[in-house]
């Protein structure tokens, strides 16, 4: 007997059982009603639908109850766009999948490729959309985990925000902003905050990013130091000194 016991365990007779006893009481259920007749989703925007319709597998009329939601959402979360998912059985025939969407944030430059990017650094994407192309450009190595921290210190200075048309991660600890007149903003490894906030002033007072200049360093706290382009040094140190005085 233990022999024979043995033999049935190994030989996968057991499993083939009992998956034909649970198909049968399956398809006792869903002649009693409980079959699929609706596939709700919900919170979908960016996912491939024919991707999630290969992941759900379902027909019309399948059993209910042979449909397993926790393995369908392990898979959903896989795809790149998928954050997080609910999915449930809503007896007597309904399926309702509740996707929470990743939301593009910017464009990461990298390996001579554009690919949209979340908050968290995660890549959605390397096919994009025309609204896509509109999001902010980060650039270089790891420039994508690093991005959301900036992008939301830029959303703070609206104005600032406006001209910058790239930002490039620099030696792994800071960022330099190249502006729409390719004009280049040097920012220091701390208090980015602060110093967007110096140069928001700058503009407010002295319209500095309007002045004919390669290059503004806000590296140091106590000034801005700038590189202006061949020719305009002397015609803006003077006119600087003649406004304001100011140690730029």
């Amino acid at each position: 007997m233990a022999g024979g016991a043995i033999w049935l365990a190994s030989s996968g007779a057991i499993d083939r059982t009992l998956k034909h006893t649970q198909g049968l009481a399956y398809q006792w259920l869903a002649d009693g009603g409980f079959r699929v007749n609706n596939i709700l989703v919900e919170g979908r925007h960016e996912t491939d639908p024919e991707v999630l319709r290969a992941i759900i597998n379902l027909e019309r009329g399948d059993p209910i109850f042979a449909f397993d939601p926790a393995e369908t959402r392990e898979m959903i979360e896989r795809l790149s766009w998928v954050r997080s998912a609910h999915i449930e059985r809503r007896l007597p025939d309904t399926i309702y999948i509740g996707l929470i969407e990743r939301q593009p944030v910017a464009l990461w430059q990298h390996k001579n490729k554009l690919r949209v990017i979340d908050a968290d650094g995660v890549t959605l994407t390397d096919k994009l959309s025309l609204s896509q192309q509109q999001l902010p450009i980060v650039v270089g190595e790891y420039a994508n985990e690093q991005a959301y921290d900036l992008l939301r210190m830029l959303e703070a200075e609206p104005e600032i925000k406006s001209l910058v048309e790239a930002a490039t991660w620099v030696g792994d600890r800071r960022w330099d902003l190249t502006l729409k007149n390719q004009m280049t903003v040097r920012l220091p490894e701390m208090d980015i905050g602060l110093a967007l906030s110096r140069l928001a002033q700058a503009q407010a007072q002295d319209q500095i990013l309007e002045k004919d200049l390669n290059v503004i360093d806000l590296r140091e706290t106590d000034r801005i130091t700038v590189r202006t382009r061949p020719g305009a040094v002397q015609e803006y140190q003077a006119r600087v000194t003649a406004a304001s005085g100011d140690n730029i």
